[in-house]
C-alpha cells in the first residue's frame, strides 16, 4: 500500500482486529493483550503505517509543543545546553516546538494543558517538581530512570553509567595506578547514584580501594581543587585523581600543580620522566620522593613529587582544551537529547509505547592525562 496513505482501517483489516484495537495496541492504552498488540504494531511496521499528525493534533487539542525540564542548578553547564540542543533539533523534525520549563516547575494540570508530552531530564528523587510532572496526564520521558515513587509509566533513555565508570578505573589500572580517587557527585539523580556505587563496588572486586569523596553535582574547578589538594596532601599515596562533575577537571590540574604532581606518568616529575606522556616512568619506590637530575627553569614549578593520572566523567570543552588534554567518557550530550525527543515524538506518533526503554551509548576518550597519546 504505498500508493496512498495508509490508514488504521488498513491495519485493522491486514490484522484482523478491530479499529479501536489498532487504536489502543499503537497507543498503547486500553486492555490490548501482549500478543495482538505487538502483532498489531508489526502489521503497522510492515505497512508503512503513520499517523496523521494534523488529525491526531484536532483529538487530542494538541499545543504542538514539548516541555524540557532540567535540573535546577545544572542548567550552566555545557552538557545540558547541548543535550537541549539536540532535542530541540530532534522535536522540529516532528513539527514540535520545545518549551524550556522554569527550574521550580509547576502543577501538573497547567503543564499538560500547554504541551503535548514532557522531556525529564536526570530527574532527582529529591526535586519536588519531579512527581507532579511525572503525573501530569502527557507522556514523560525521563533522561536517565528517576529512582523516586512514581504514579504513571514513563518512558526513559538510559546510559550503562556503571560501566562508564568501570571502564575509567580499568583504564588507569591499566596505566600502572594503585590507589585511585574518585571525586562522585552528590545527589540523587541515577546518573549520580550509579557513580557512587560503581565506586565502591569496583573498590571491593579489586581489592582497592577506591579513596571515594563526594562533591556537589555541579563541583566548580576551584571546588574540585579545593578537594583534591586536600585528599592529596592527606594521602600522597593517590596516583589517579576521576572527577565526575561537568567542567570541573581544570580544578584537579591546579591542584597538582600546586602539589608538584606530574600529570600523565607514574614516574618521577620534572625531568624527561613522564614529560612526553608515555606513561613509561618508573614509580618511585614507596617513602621516596622522585626528584629530577636537571633544575627548573626560572618562573617554572619544580615538579619532585610521584605522578598522577587524571581522568573526568563528562568530557567537553574544559577536558578537550585542558593542558594536558584530559581522558574522559563522552556521553553524546547531543545526540542523547535527540534520542530523548525522538523517543517522546515517537510515543505521541504512536510509534512506541509510553512505558519503553531506549539505550545510548558513551564512548572512553584517552588522552595525555592518563599517559595515553590520545
Amino acid at each position: 500500500m504505498t500508493s496512498r496513505t495508509v490508514t488504521l482501517l488498513d491495519v485493522a483489516r491486514a490484522a484482523g482486529v478491530s479499529k479501536s484495537t489498532v487504536s489502543d495496541a499503537l497507543q498503547g492504552s486500553g486492555r490490548v493483550a501482549e500478543a495482538p498488540r505487538d502483532r498489531v504494531r508489526a502489521v503497522a511496521a510492515e505497512l508503512g503505517y503513520r499517523p496523521n499528525s494534523a488529525a491526531r493534533r484536532l483529538r487530542r487539542a494538541s499545543t504542538g509543543a514539548v516541555g524540557l525540564h532540567l535540573p535546577a542548578t545544572a542548567t550552566r553547564l555545557d552538557y545540558y545546553m547541548n543535550l537541549a540542543f539536540g532535542a530541540v533539533e530532534r522535536a522540529q523534525e516532528d513539527g514540535l516546538d520545545m518549551v524550556l520549563l522554569a527550574p521550580s516547575g509547576a502543577a501538573g494540570g497547567r503543564i499538560a494543558s500547554r504541551v503535548d508530552g514532557l522531556l525529564v531530564i536526570d530527574p532527582e528523587a529529591g526535586d519536588s517538581a519531579v512527581p507532579g510532572l511525572l503525573d501530569a496526564g502527557v507522556p514523560v520521558v525521563t533522561g536517565e530512570r528517576y529512582l523516586g515513587p512514581s504514579a504513571g509509566p514513563s518512558a526513559a533513555v538510559v546510559c550503562d553509567n556503571a560501566a562508564s565508570l568501570t571502564a575509567l578505573l580499568d583504564h588507569v589500572t591499566e596505566r600502572g595506578a594503585r590507589r585511585p580517587a574518585v571525586l562522585a557527585p552528590s545527589g540523587s539523580s541515577a546518573w549520580a547514584t550509579a557513580l557512587r556505587a560503581t565506586a565502591r563496588s569496583w573498590g571491593l572486586a579489586h581489592g582497592v580501594e577506591v579513596a571515594l569523596r563526594t562533591v556537589p553535582f555541579t563541583a566548580t574547578p576551584a571546588e574540585a581543587e579545593e578537594t583534591t589538594r586536600a585528599r592529596l596532601t592527606a594521602d600522597p599515596a593517590v596516583d589517579a585523581v576521576i572527577c565526575a562533575p561537568d567542567g570541573s577537571a581544570p580544578g584537579v590540574l591546579r591542584a597538582e600543580t600546586a602539589l608538584g604532581r606530574e600529570v600523565g606518568t607514574l614516574g618521577g616529575g620534572g625531568g624527561t620522566g613522564g614529560s612526553n606522556g608515555t606513561g613509561s616512568g618508573t614509580p618511585p619506590e614507596p617513602g621516596t620522593i622522585a626528584r629530577s637530575g636537571t633544575p627548573p627553569e626560572p618562573g617554572t614549578i619544580a615538579r619532585s613529587g610521584p605522578g598522577l593520572l587524571v581522568a573526568a566523567c563528562v568530557d567537553g570543552p574544559a577536558t578537550r582544551g585542558a593542558e594536558p588534554p584530559v581522558t574522559a567518557v563522552d556521553l553524546r550530550p547531543a545526540a542523547y537529547g535527540r534520542t530523548c525527543a525522538e523517543l517522546l515524538c515517537d510515543i505521541l506518533a504512536d510509534r512506541a509505547a509510553p512505558d519503553t526503554v531506549r539505550r545510548h551509548a558513551w564512548s572512553l576518550e584517552t588522552r595525555a592525562s592518563t599517559g595515553s597519546p590520545g
